[in-house]
């Protein structure tokens, strides 16, 4: 499990990121070993991240072949904000559903209306849940 020190600069920026930002990048390994990164949404509970899926994505065949992952934040413009976490990655049929998650809903419901989509149609097509289980996070 990953401790977050926020006493120190570093894990302050991590933890308002984890509470603030909308998006990280997920980054699995296809078979041939290229690593490929895409942005996803995602819910931070203190020890796991929990993301959704559409089905039948790459991603989702990577972790199968491959459960070890990446999940970084943007930097800033001078790539001074650095903060990875590393672990790995599972389909969880165990999870509850997005709605289900305290505040995951009005946290995307903006992105959901800037895109015109209604909760149920993300609910509808955003079905799988990956669990991330992070071991390390590295940055500066």
């Amino acid at each position: 499990m990953v401790t977050i020190d926020t006493s120190t600069d570093f894990g302050k920026r991590i933890a308002e990121q984890l509470e603030k930002n909308e998006c990280m990048w997920l980054t699995t390994v296809d078979p041939e070993g290229t690593p490929q990164p895409v942005p996803v949404w995602f819910h931070w509970d203190g020890e796991t991240f929990l993301i959704y899926s559409q089905p039948n994505k790459p991603k989702l065949r990577n972790i199968a072949n491959n459960p070890r992952v990446a999940l970084n934040f943007d930097t800033d413009e001078h790539g001074r904000t650095v903060g990875t976490f590393i672990g790995s990655a599972k389909v969880d049929s165990s999870a509850p559903t997005a709605d289900q998650l305290p505040g995951y809903i009005d946290k995307y419901r903006p992105e959901l209306d800037h895109l015109a989509y209604t909760v149920e149609q993300y609910l509808g097509e955003y079905t799988v849940p990956i669990r991330v289980t992070p071991e390390k996070l590295r940055g500066w």
